[in-house]
């Protein structure tokens, strides 16, 4: 049965689905394709008749292989006309119910807000919310920096925030119409979406479109300084066979993809430097432009740029464990400090600091675990301090503990695994495959309900979770998994060994 809704661009057709609205494959913004090609998104024109909003829009260029990692065949249906976003809602009406946007991870070369695990149905059911997730402009597209080789793209390295962006302000102009509050914004994201939330969190053009914002296993330390981004493009070009900026613009979706793994390879075999101002190393992200970004978030976040934002951050206890799968075992001191060099200052102080922490851990243990809080649980931490000299009261820090029993139990409780407990999605296609049988449904139940609350009320508090206190009360910590606890400064001294690191 068609359900329909009026936006700013025209009336849309959405339609029932086991009881909720689902409205798929709306613009937000229109494409910047052809000559707008690395331009920011621009003002979506509109249409007269009623628009089908019944299927997921295509996605972003991308080679798809994080799709296949949550459980989906890859998208063959990727286009640079990407930019739609998808609504849950209960019901039409003026409720003005919270509303949670969803930003995909996917190293920001990958993914799109369709993904099954991302299905908000289970949140609009149980906390009577408005779900809202989006695609955005991945890899070369979004984040490639063309503004040393030609003046007139200055926001080409930051085209993805800035889609982030467009959509937000979409769902401020229009969400009213879904029956949510457009004060009441809570952005929420994984990974390189999680990086996005803590982006925005101090990126000026953002203020005022959120109201609390959620960041799981990313934070805001996936910055890269303007000259590491022209090197990053520099060697982009050449990959092209030069040509400079004609060559970008010129190249279909395909080339560019080509050139995007050769560069991204390229960095991870050490002939190319990681951005020194990114604490993932990841080739394609936010820019420090001066444009969109003038200066680093956290710095920002520090200085008050989201002072009003309550936020609830934290990241899984083995993050690395997933990026590491399929890596020889460690299996020596000298090769964890080898394998540190390259990543932090004074690999073998910080080596022992954690030998002495955790003296049952095997080489192989401590290596990942070195990394798991290099890439995720530091930047969480420190984004948490950060926010909470502005937002004592509402900013909260967790760790999902619960251990997957996939791949023979390898993955631990491993990066991405917590997201289909926050959704409520235990039961969807494909997620077996990386959490294993029967995970416990009460764990999904509290995180699930925590998340709700905090939506709702800026504090995770709910009756299915224990007393949670914000982070400034001891640095309290929330661990999720067996059974769910509160912890207050958990790993001291772990954590002061990476003061000055990064």
């Amino acid at each position: 049965m068609a359900v329909i809704a009026d936006t700013t661009s025209g009336k849309i057709a959405g339609r029932q689905k086991k009881g909720l609205h689902l409205f798929a494959g709306v613009p937000y913004a229109a494409a910047p394709v052809g000559e707008l090609r690395f331009q920011a998104p621009q003002i979506h024109g509109g249409w007269d008749d009623v628009r089908d909003a019944t299927r997921f829009g295509q996605v972003a260029v991308q080679k798809g292989d994080s799709l296949a990692a949550l459980g989906t065949a890859p998208a063959p249906d990727w286009s640079e006309d990407c930019l739609f976003l998808n609504i849950q809602t209960p019901a039409l009406d003026d409720a003005r119910r919270p509303v949670m946007v969803w930003i995909h991870g996917g190293a920001f070369v990958n993914g799109t807000g369709a993904i099954p695990w991302y299905d908000g149905a289970n949140f609009v059911r149980h906390g009577d919310v408005v779900v809202v997730s989006i695609n955005y402009r991945l890899g070369a597209l979004g984040w490639l920096y063309l503004g040393d080789l030609d003046a007139t793209f200055p926001t080409s390295g930051n085209n993805g925030l800035l889609d982030q962006i467009a959509a937000l302000r979409w769902v401020r102009d229009n969400i009213a119409g879904f029956g949510g509050d457009p004060d009441n914004v809570t952005i929420f994201g994984e990974s390189a979406g999680a990086m996005s939330v803590g982006t925005l969190l101090g990126t000026p053009s953002a203020t005022g479109l959120f109201a609390k914002a959620i960041a799981q296993s990313g934070a805001a330390h996936n910055i890269t300084s303007r000259a590491d981004a022209a090197a990053l493009t520099d060697a982009f070009v050449k990959e092209l066979g030069g040509g400079g900026v004609d060559a970008v613009l010129a190249a279909p979706p395909e080339r560019l993809l080509e050139a995007q793994q050769a560069v991204s390879e390229a960095m991870v075999a050490g002939r190319l430097p990681r951005p020194v101002t990114s604490a993932s190393g990841l080739p394609f992200g936010p820019v420090i432009d001066g444009q969109v970004l003038p200066r680093p978030p956290l710095e920002a976040i520090a200085d008050g740029s989201a002072a009003s934002v309550p936020l609830l951050t934290g990241t899984t206890r083995d993050e690395w464990n997933l990026f590491g799968l399929m890596d020889k075992t460690v299996e020596d001191h000298d090769t964890v400090v080898r394998r540190l060099r390259r990543v932090v200052d004074q690999p073998e102080s910080l080596a022992a600091v954690y030998a002495e922490a955790r003296p049952r851990a095997t080489h192989d243990e401590l290596f990942k675990g070195i990394m798991t809080d290099r890439m995720f649980r530091i930047p969480a931490i420190r984004m948490a301090e950060a926010q909470s000299a502005h937002q004592p009261d509402n900013t909260f820090l967790y760790l999902f503990e619960f251990a997957s029993t996939a791949f023979d139990g390898r993955l631990g409780a491993c990066h991405a695994l917590e997201i289909a407990f926050v959704f409520d999605n235990l039961h969807k296609r494909g997620i077996e495959l990386m959490i294993g049988a029967d995970p416990p449904a009460s764990l999904a139940t509290a995180m699930h309900a925590a998340w709700i609350a905090f939506a709702r009320t800026g504090s995770p508090v709910d009756e299915a979770v224990p007393p949670w206190p914000p982070y400034s009360d001891g640095r309290s910590t929330m661990y999720f998994g067996g059974p769910s606890h509160l912890e207050r400064d958990p790993d001291a001294a772990v954590r002061s060994a990476w003061s000055g690191r990064m």
